[in-house]
């Protein structure tokens, strides 16, 4: 199958996604748009390659989009306060 686009904005649009290193070409950008379209992310088939770094990177970002915990007490997580009925 041969695509051709005649549009000018969407070449922009699928060159930035290739200028940003997470799709090897233009048919990965077109079938992650594909599979977002589908189910609203990403299917499992099709998952654009990260590195290490990268991956790592995301990981950061998303642990600090969630709210800080404080620890809990060894009360709180000892055997006794668990199963209370058992001791």
């Amino acid at each position: 199958m041969h695509i051709v686009i005649t549009r000018p904005e969407v070449e922009s649009m699928i060159q930035q996604r290739l200028q940003t290193g997470t799709f090897a070409s233009p048919e990965d950008v077109i079938l992650d748009a594909l599979c977002s379209s589908e189910s609203g992310r990403p299917t499992a088939a099709y998952m654009p390659v990260k590195s290490g770094e990268e991956k790592a990177r995301a990981f950061v970002q998303w642990a600090k989009s969630h709210r800080d915990t404080p620890p809990l007490s060894d009360d709180a997580i000892s055997r006794a306060s668990l199963n209370p009925d058992r001791w």
